[in-house]
């Protein structure tokens, strides 16, 4: 399958990301790696952005909404529906999002960020007798922000 592409501007994005603080790349290369996930579909991104914290989001949402460019939420990237490719700004949240925030046996409840890996959930859960249903085949791979926008049920 063809890679398609966006009519956003990839300079404009990127700049219009720095200009907030926000680690955003529209390199070449960059938009190559993030143009595809496990699956057939390839859509070139106009810029990929890395968010350090919850802000930044914000802030990605932000200028989504003002330049009309698309956003797309990424995980490990291992859909295989092409949930994880878009042509506007792909966000990957698997770089800096990765923290289990809160882990409470009694209530038998979990805080995560979007990029933790469900095997290291798994981990911290396991000495409380814990764990999170979902096994998917991906699960040393896979985050718990793409499990969720893919519906992940493993």
């Amino acid at each position: 399958m063809a890679a398609q592409r966006t009519g956003a501007d990839p300079r404009e994005t990127v700049a219009a990301l720095r200009r907030l603080g926000i680690n955003a790349d529209a390199s070449v290369r960059r938009r190559a790696e993030y143009s595809s996930d496990a699956s057939l579909y390839r859509v070139i991104p106009a810029a990929v952005a890395f968010p350090r914290h919850i802000d930044e989001i914000a802030a990605i949402g932000e200028v989504s909404r003002s330049l009309g460019v698309p956003l797309t939420a990424r995980g490990a990237g291992t859909s295989i529906a092409g949930n994880a490719v878009g042509s506007g700004i792909v966000v990957d949240f698997s770089r800096h999002l990765n923290q289990i925030r809160d882990l409470d046996p009694e209530s038998r409840t979990a805080v995560v960020q979007p990029g933790v890996i469900l095997d290291d959930l798994q981990r911290a859960a396991a000495p409380y007798g814990l764990r999170f249903g979902p096994d998917p085949s991906t699960h040393s791979r896979c985050t718990i922000g793409g499990m969720i926008g893919n519906n992940a049920c493993g």
